[in-house]
C-alpha cells in the first residue's frame, strides 16, 4: 500500500531504554542496549533498574522507566534521520530498587511538585545508592619544575605539596579547593603547564550489603540429634566423636579437624541450621580456622557466602500484649475498615478518636486483617519520636515482619531495612515522611498517625507531604487509607465533613476514663508588687509538690529548647544574633554555648557584645533547660529528665528515658512537643504547659490551629491511668480561641470557628497555594529577582485570564539563613490547574527571571512560609 508519503518500511533497531537522571534534570532520556550484557533479563526485570550512562563528558546514575522495542516506521524513498543513541556503560545492580508499579506514582509526584522524576526516584532509595562522576586534583605528567612554580607562586600552599607527594587529593579536598575562584585560577595555570590535572573519577556506593562466612557439613552422615544440649569440650568426648567419623570418611582425621566438626556439629543442632556462621565457629574454637581449610579441601564442608541484616531495633523496646476486648466504638472503626481491605479498593478513612480512646489498636487490628490478605502495610508517623513508640507495638504483634525507614537509623541499617521491604520479607514498614517510599510491592493498608502534624512535610528543595502522598498512594494501590489523629487538621476535617474521605469517630476514653480538668492561668494577673520568682505560678507549683508527694508523675511541656530564647547585652541593649542569620542565638548552658538552631553556628557563652564591646551578657526567656533548672530546684527531690532534640538524638537513650517513665522511674518529665504527641504513660496525672504563647503570634495562617493541637495533645497525656488528670495551661492570652476550646476538650467548636475565618479571606481548604521561595547571598539581586517573578505571575494571570492571586514579593520573616538572604511570592487560587500551568510558565521562564546565583525553590502546598 502507499499514500502521500510511499510505501512505509519496517526498519528493525537495537533495543532502546528511557531514564531518568539522578541529576536536577527534567528531560527524559533515550540510550540503546546495543552490546551491554542484559543478563538475560525480559523487559519487565529492567524495569527500575539502575544504570550508569555517559554524558556529557562524564558519567551519571540513572533509572530504567521504560524499554523501547518497537519498530520504527519510515516512509519509503526517504532518508532515515541520522543521529547516534549512545549505549548505557552498564548496570549497576542485580535487580530492580523499585518495584514498576511504583512508577506512576513517581511521575504524578515529579508533575505535581515540578521535582525532576530522577531525584524523585532517588530521595525514594536509601542514602549512598547513587555513583557519580567526581572532579579529582592529580599530578600532571609533565616533571615537576621548581621554576616554573616560582614564576606563579611565591610559595608553595600544604595542598600543591601534597599533589607532588602523594600523586592526587582526596575528593573531598579537590571539591573544597575547586570552589573558591583564586584556586581555579592557579589551577588553570598548573594545567598548562603540565603540573597538575584535574580528572574525572568514579564514586561508588557507600552503603552495600553486609555478608559473612558460613560453612556446612557435605556428605557426612552425623547424627547430630545425638549430640548433648550442653557442650562437652573435652577430650575423651572429642576423641569418642573422632572414632565415630573414621568409619564414613577415607584416610585420617586429625584431632583438630574432629574438634572442628564436633564444633560445627553442635552449632548446628543449636541454632537449628545447616550453615554455621564462620565467627561463631572461631568464637568457641579459634584453632578451627586452619582446620576448616583442610576439611574444605577434603571435601567435607562448604564455605560460602550470605547476606545478613543488621537490626536497628536492639533490645529495649517493651513488650504489649494483644488486647483481646475492644470497646464499642474500635469495634465499628475496625468493622468499617476490615469491609474496605477485604474488598480490596481505595478507601479514604479520617480516623477522629479523643487522646486515649484507643487508636493504636485500630490500627492494629487493621495491619492484622491486611496482613492475613498477604498485603503489605505502611505506618507513617511525623517523627521519630513518633515511630519509636509505634514500633514497639507493632513488633510486639507482628514480630520480624516489622522494618524500620527513618532518618534515626544509621546507613548501613536504613539500607537493609529497606532491602527486607524491597524482597518482601518485610510486610510492614514504619518510619516518618521519607517511608512512604517504602519499595513495598501490595500495598493493602496505609496508617498515618497524627495526621494534623507539620512534620509530614518535607522542608528542603523535595517539598512533598507524606500525609497527602500516603492518600495517593492508597489510591493507585487500590488500598485503604487511614488519617488518625485526635486534633483533625482543618482541611482533613473538611474533606470528611464533604465527603471525600470517611469519618470514624471515637469520641470516650478506653475504660471510661475521664479527660482532665484544665485550669488556665493568666500570666497578666501576677501581683505587680511582687517581685517575680520562677516560671512557674503558684498552682502549678503546688500541683507540681502535690503529685510527687503523691508518687505520681508530671510532664512540663515547653516548646522551645535550650536556656533561654535570647541574649542581650545589659550596657547597649543589643541582642547577641547569629553572624550567618537574621536570628538571636540560644544559650545552652548544658554545652556553655550560644547556639543558632538554623545554621549551627555557636560562641562560648562567656562571649562580648559585638556592637559595644560589652562583656555584661545576660539570658531572658527560657527553654527547656531552663524549666529543667527550676523544677530541680522546686523540688530537688524529684527525679527530672529532660526530652528535646538535644537529648533525643541518641536512639538508645530516648528509648531509656521512655522505658523509665513507664516504669514509674521519672517523676517529671520535660519537654519540646516531642512527648505531646502518642506516648501512653499510665502513671501521668499533672500536664504543665508553661507557656501556651509561642506560636500564636506567628505570621502564619495555621497559628492559632497549631496551638490548639499542641495543647490538646499534651493535655492528653494526663489521666491515661487509674487516677484522673489535671491540666495547668499558663498563658498571656487566656481568652483566645485556640486557648478556650483547648480549655474545653471542643475540636468541633474549634474547627467550626476555623472555618469560618479561612472565608475571608480565602485560605487552604477553600483555596490551593503555591510558594516561590527565592534564595542568594545577594540581597539586591533576591529581591529583584522575586520582583520579576511577581511581575511575570501578573502578566501572566492578566492575558491568560487564570484568575489567580498574586502576593508579594516579600521577604521571608526569617529574611537571612545561612549567608542566604530569602523572599517569597505567593500565589492562591481555587483552580488547581490553572495554578500549575503559571507554575509550569514560570519553570519554563526561571532563566530570565532570576539574576546570577539566585535559585529557586517551588513549594507547592506550603506547610512553613517563615
Amino acid at each position: 500500500m502507499g499514500d502521500f508519503f510511499g510505501d512505509i518500511v519496517e526498519i528493525k533497531i537495537d533495543p532502546e531504554v528511557e531514564v531518568a537522571l539522578a541529576l536536577p534534570v527534567n528531560q527524559i532520556l533515550t540510550y540503546s542496549l546495543r552490546g551491554v550484557d542484559t543478563g538475560g533479563r525480559s523487559d519487565a526485570h529492567m524495569l527500575g533498574m539502575r544504570v550508569l550512562v555517559p554524558l556529557s563528558g562524564r558519567q551519571a546514575t540513572a533509572y530504567i522507566i521504560n524499554i523501547l522495542r518497537e519498530k520504527v516506521a519510515c516512509p519509503e524513498g526517504r532518508e532515515e534521520k541520522k543521529y547516534k543513541i549512545r549505549s548505557i556503560l552498564r548496570f549497576l545492580d542485580k535487580g530492580a530498587l523499585f518495584h514498576s508499579n511504583m512508577l506512576p506514582f513517581f511521575k504524578w509526584i515529579s508533575d505535581y511538585y515540578h521535582y525532576p522524576l530522577g531525584l524523585v526516584i532517588k530521595s525514594a532509595l536509601p542514602g549512598g545508592l547513587t555513583q557519580k562522576t567526581v572532579s579529582v586534583i592529580k599530578r600532571g605528567e609533565a616533571p615537576w619544575d621548581e621554576k616554573k612554580l616560582a614564576g606563579l607562586i611565591q610559595e608553595m600552599p600544604d595542598w600543591l605539596q601534597r599533589v607532588c607527594q602523594l600523586g592526587k587529593l582526596s575528593f573531598a579536598e579537590s571539591r573544597s579547593l575547586l570552589k573558591e575562584s583564586k584556586n581555579r585560577t592557579l589551577l588553570t595555570k598548573l594545567e598548562e603547564l603540565g603540573l597538575v590535572q584535574i580528572g574525572q573519577e568514579q564514586v561508588g556506593d557507600s552503603v552495600r550489603e553486609k555478608n559473612e562466612i558460613c560453612y556446612h557439613l557435605l556428605g557426612l552422615a552425623l547424627d547430630i540429634d545425638s549430640l548433648q544440649a550442653e557442650l562437652s569440650p573435652e577430650t575423651s568426648q572429642i576423641e569418642e566423636f573422632r572414632q565415630s567419623l573414621l568409619s564414613s570418611i577415607t584416610g585420617k582425621m586429625l584431632f583438630s579437624e574432629a574438634k572442628t566438626l564436633y564444633y560445627l556439629s553442635y552449632l548446628a543442632h543449636k541454632n537449628n541450621s545447616t550453615d554455621v556462621p564462620r565467627r561463631d565457629l572461631l568464637r568457641l574454637y579459634p584453632g578451627a580456622a586452619k582446620a576448616l581449610v583442610y576439611l574444605e579441601e577434603r571435601g567435607l564442608v562448604e564455605r560460602f557466602q550470605r547476606r545478613v541484616f543488621r537490626n536497628p531495633f536492639g533490645d529495649t523496646l517493651p513488650f504489649f500484649p494483644r488486647i483481646e476486648e475492644l470497646s464499642p466504638e474500635q469495634e465499628e472503626a475496625c468493622s468499617e475498615i476490615k469491609k474496605t481491605i477485604e474488598g480490596e479498593i481505595f478507601a479514604p478513612f479520617l480516623l477522629y478518636g479523643i487522646t486515649g480512646s484507643g487508636k493504636t489498636e485500630v490500627y492494629l487490628r487493621s495491619a492484622e486483617e491486611a496482613i492475613a490478605r498477604g498485603r503489605d502495610v505502611l505506618v507513617l508517623v511525623p517523627e521519630i519520636a513518633l515511630a519509636t513508640q509505634l514500633e514497639a507495638y507493632f513488633v510486639s504483634r507482628f514480630g520480624d515482619l516489622v522494618v524500620l525507614q527513618h532518618s534515626g537509623l544509621k546507613a548501613s541499617e536504613k539500607y537493609d531495612q529497606w532491602s527486607l521491604a524491597l524482597s518482601g520479607r518485610a510486610k510492614i514498614v514504619i518510619g516518618a515522611r521519607s517511608a512512604i517510599f517504602a519499595p513495598l510491592k501490595n500495598v493493602g493498608l496505609i496508617l498515618v498517625d497524627e495526621e494534623h502534624d507539620g512534620g509530614f512535610k518535607q522542608d528542603d528543595s523535595f517539598r512533598y507531604n507524606a500525609r497527602d502522598l500516603a492518600v495517593l498512594r492508597a489510591k493507585y494501590h487500590s488500598a485503604t487509607v487511614v488519617l488518625g489523629s485526635a486534633t483533625p487538621s482543618v482541611t482533613s476535617f473538611y474533606h470528611a465533613k464533604s465527603g471525600k474521605y470517611r469519618l470514624l469517630t471515637m469520641k470516650n476514653r478506653i475504660g471510661s476514663r475521664t479527660l482532665p480538668r484544665v485550669r488556665v492561668i493568666d500570666l497578666n494577673t501576677r501581683d505587680k508588687g511582687k517581685k517575680k520568682k520562677g516560671i512557674f505560678q503558684p498552682p502549678l507549683q503546688t500541683a507540681l509538690k502535690e503529685v510527687l508527694a503523691q508518687g505520681k508523675q508530671s510532664i512540663l511541656l515547653m516548646n522551645r529548647r535550650g536556656f533561654s530564647a535570647i541574649v542581650l547585652c545589659r550596657d547597649c541593649g543589643e541582642i547577641v544574633s547569629c553572624k550567618r542569620c537574621n536570628v538571636s542565638l540560644t544559650l545552652h548552658r548544658h554545652s556553655k554555648k550560644l547556639v543558632c538552631h538554623y545554621c549551627g553556628f555557636s560562641l562560648p557563652e562567656a562571649t562580648v557584645c559585638r556592637s559595644c564591646g560589652g562583656a555584661n551578657i545576660v539570658p531572658v526567656g527560657f527553654g527547656t533547660e531552663r524549666v529543667e533548672e527550676e523544677v530541680q530546684k522546686l523540688l530537688p527531690e524529684a527525679r527530672v529528665a529532660r526530652l528535646d532534640s538535644d537529648t533525643a538524638g541518641n536512639r538508645e537513650h530516648f528509648l531509656k528515658i521512655l522505658q523509665k517513665m513507664r516504669d514509674g522511674q521519672i517523676d517529671v518529665l520535660i519537654g519540646t512537643q516531642m512527648i505531646a504527641k502518642g506516648h501512653h504513660f499510665p502513671g501521668v496525672v499533672l500536664v504543665g504547659v508553661v507557656w501556651a504563647d509561642g506560636g500564636m503570634s506567628l505570621p502564619d495562617f495555621r497559628a492559632a490551629e497549631k496551638t490548639y493541637q499542641l495543647i490538646s495533645q499534651v493535655t492528653g497525656r494526663a489521666g491515661r491511668g487509674d487516677s484522673p488528670g489535671k491540666v495547668f495551661i499558663q498563658t498571656m492570652r487566656p481568652d483566645h480561641y485556640a486557648i478556650a476550646f483547648a480549655r474545653n476538650h471542643d475540636y468541633q467548636a474549634f474547627y467550626e470557628h476555623e472555618i469560618s475565618l479561612r472565608q475571608n479571606p480565602l485560605f487552604p481548604p477553600f483555596v490551593r497555594l503555591i510558594a516561590f521561595h527565592i534564595r542568594g547571598e545577594n540581597e539586591g539581586q533576591v529581591k529583584n529577582s522575586a520582583g520579576n517573578i511577581a511581575n511575570f505571575c501578573r502578566r501572566e494571570n492578566r492575558d491568560k485570564k487564570l484568575q489567580v492571586d498574586i502576593l508579594g514579593p516579600a521577604p521571608a520573616p526569617i529574611d537571612r539563613i545561612k549567608d542566604s538572604y530569602r523572599w517569597q511570592v505567593l500565589i492562591k487560587g481555587s483552580c488547581y490547574e490553572k495554578l500549575h500551568t503559571l507554575c509550569h510558565r514560570v519553570e519554563s521562564a526561571g532563566k530570565e527571571l532570576l539574576l546570577a546565583k539566585i535559585t529557586m525553590i517551588i513549594d507547592v502546598d506550603p506547610e512553613n512560609l517563615m
